[in-house]
């Protein structure tokens, strides 16, 4: 049932499992979505989307699936039974229309409106607009024409489509411009607590405990105080192609560089492909050989890469193939990066080029060597993930 629309959703990106589907589906059991496209709508939202920034994606998905569909048709069949048992709606039936009623079941006027339905190309945005052969209904807005069910009207509340054509959520879309607390947020996930220091902090269980072993006098046991123990090397591509995402990246290093954030943090900078040396500053005067750099680093600290692996193939896959006069480049750039990556076993390309320019240039490339994600708030949390607990490979 609606299985049509699982895979709608599925392809806007909404992780919807076979469980919350099922959940789904015993909830329309229950009746719980009262046998209306709008309650079927509110539903299927609060059920298959575990974040408001979904909620725009969920509209998208709705929206193109049940196009067209502008009319309760799961909600009549106890508004119509009422009609046909008040006798002043049929003294103005002709012979004929009585005829038709006495001849069409309610089953046959409910197959009969899902057919119209499915043919009608025009838009109703309430009023007495009817699905069958008299256009307007001779009944007024709340009943029903003998050969088709109301569209629109209904209380003068909004339809579902008309909510989801809205789009009300679309600022809260994870593929939109991060801002500095975003990009905040998302990097706790990647914190490694751990206890280290003097004991100068309460425990309060083991006090507790304690005290009730000690036949209630009172004991107070201290510990360690927690501290992120996170160490984290930050790759940037400035210059060049990167001067479009210049304000991104910086709102990247903000966050990244708040004081307690990381244990150990140490940014560093590179023009389209890292080749000998990373620099200490953008300006490229303060040079740090990439063999000391991964000399002074531990295969528990994380590298983040940010840039747009754009680059002239040369760049990448040339000795001498660097477009920088400081840069020597007797080995590929593709080979100092494959020399990183292996002393980085928790590393992450962050690009932000959006991925339908991926394919086909030297980026595919470099996402071989780099697990690589988009630049948003969507990409970053599936990248933190990576670093933090290896899930997330791309």
């Amino acid at each position: 049932m609606l299985i049509e629309f699982l895979f709608e959703l599925r392809s806007r990106k909404l992780r919807v499992t076979t469980h919350e589907w099922m959940a789904l589906m015993e909830a329309m059991a229950l009746g719980l979505h009262e046998s209306s496209l709008n309650g079927f709508y509110r539903l299927a939202r609060s059920i298959c989307v575990k974040d408001v920034t979904q909620f725009d994606a969920f509209d998208e998905a709705f929206l193109a699936y049940f196009r067209g569909v502008t009319a309760d048709s799961l909600n009549l069949s106890d508004e119509l039974l009422s009609w046909l048992r008040d006798p002043k709606h049929l003294a103005s039936l002709s012979e004929e229309e009585r005829a038709l009623i006495e001849s069409l079941d309610l089953d046959r006027l409910r197959e009969l409106f899902e057919q119209r339905l499915r043919e009608q190309s025009e838009r109703h945005d309430g009023g007495n607009r009817w699905i069958g052969t008299g256009g307007t209904s001779p009944f007024g807005h709340g009943g029903y024409h003998p050969t088709g069910i109301r569209v629109g009207g209904g209380g003068g509340g909004r339809s579902a489509m008309q909510i989801a054509e809205e789009r009300r959520f679309r600022d809260y879309r994870k593929d939109r411009v991060l801002d500095v607390r975003q990009i905040d947020v998302a990097l706790r996930g990647l914190r490694d607590l751990g206890r280290e220091g003097a004991p100068d902090e309460l425990d309060v269980e083991e006090s507790i405990d304690a005290t009730c072993k000690n036949a209630g006098d009172l004991e107070l046991v201290f510990r360690a105080p927690k501290r992120n123990q996170l160490k984290l090397v930050l790759l940037m591509d400035v210059g060049g192609s990167m001067d479009p995402h210049a304000d991104l990246a910086e709102r990247l290093f903000t966050a990244a560089s708040r004081a307690g954030r990381f244990s150990r943090f140490r940014p560093y900078y590179f023009h389209n492909c890292v080749y000998e040396s990373v620099y200490e500053d953008a300006a490229f005067r303060r040079p740090v050989p990439v063999p000391d750099l991964l000399a002074a680093s531990g295969r528990d600290e994380r590298l983040v890469v940010v840039g747009d692996a754009l680059m002239h193939p040369a760049e990448l896959l040339s000795a001498g193939g660097a477009i920088a006069f400081s840069h020597h480049n007797r080995k590929p750039g593709i080979e100092w990066l494959r020399h990183i990556a292996e002393a980085f076993p928790k590393r992450a390309w962050l690009n932000p080029e959006p991925e339908r320019f991926w394919p086909g240039s030297t980026i595919e490339l470099i996402a071989d060597v780099f697990p690589m994600w988009s630049l948003t708030l969507e990409g970053l949390e599936d990248a933190v993930g990576h670093l933090a607990r290896g899930t997330g490979t791309r």
